[in-house]
């Protein structure tokens, strides 16, 4: 079963918890899960299960389709009242459309949770980049671009759990070595940015940059551009990406400072 992070362990006694579980179950690489998938991913019975998926559909939490159940935009509305997201997102749309304008590729917005990067936005290119990531989508930190921008500034406990951690191979050029990994994290650190080749999907590239909090440098999100490895050169967009984060951080700072 593909990961699905860090998520708590939902008490399966009560109703909340059994709701939980299942909206848990859906993974970022599931469009839709038949009825019997849930049971299986959730280990709960088939009524049980059949019972809070319908209650879910008339709440729009889960949409009904042909073969099962998927993820509701009802869902995505709640996530987007999150304070902290919504505010990233207001500032930082502006400087990730100006990017999308100006290097006509794939953009995006991303946040740590846990060891995993979740995607909060993405623009897509005029001539888009077959990436696996979609809004609200997550991936591992070690083997994405903006994972990286993030993973390189975060504390130094999530680095080392990640470093000690199994590192998934996702195509033939994931870095799956330690060593290797926390050599780039310190490349990532001097230079403000990071590099993907293909080693999230076969065929994209990516340059990433992180949006680092003004007063204490901790890291707030990141940004990235992505496109076809066959065209796209990431180095040439390095400045641009590196700019739009350093905006996006400062006008953050201001408009705490308005508060």
């Amino acid at each position: 079963m593909p990961s699905t992070g860090d998520v708590p362990k939902a008490n399966r006694d009560t109703v909340i918890g059994k709701v939980v579980t299942i909206l848990h179950a859906f993974t970022v690489d599931d469009n839709e899960l038949t009825l019997a998938e849930l049971v299986r991913r959730t280990g709960m019975h088939k009524a049980t299960v059949h019972r809070l998926a319908r209650e879910l559909v008339d709440v729009r939490l889960l949409d009904r389709t042909d073969a099962g159940y998927r993820l509701s935009g009802g869902l995505f509305e709640l996530g987007m009242l999150a304070s902290v997201e919504r505010s990233l997102l207001e500032i930082a749309m502006p400087f990730l459309q100006d990017l999308s304008a100006r290097t006509r590729e794939t953009v995006h917005l991303g946040v740590l949770d846990g060891q995993e990067v979740v995607y909060v936005a993405k623009i897509g290119g005029h001539r888009q980049a077959s990436a696996p990531s979609r809004t609200g989508g997550r991936m591992p930190l070690h083997c994405t671009g903006i994972g990286k921008a993030l993973l390189a500034h975060t504390d130094r406990a999530r680095q080392l759990a990640v470093l000690s951690g199994p590192l998934a191979r996702r195509t033939p050029r994931t870095i799956v070595a330690p060593g290797i990994l926390a050599r780039q994290l310190d490349t990532i650190r001097e230079n403000g940015v990071a590099f993907e080749y293909e080693e999230s999907a076969p065929g994209i590239a990516c340059v990433a940059a992180p949006i680092l909090d003004v007063g204490d440098n901790s890291v707030v999100a990141a940004i990235s551009v992505t496109g076809p490895i066959t065209r796209y050169r990431p180095e040439q967009y390095a400045d641009a990406v590196r700019a739009a984060a350093t905006g996006i951080a400062s006008t953050l700072d201001r408009r705490r400072a308005l508060r």
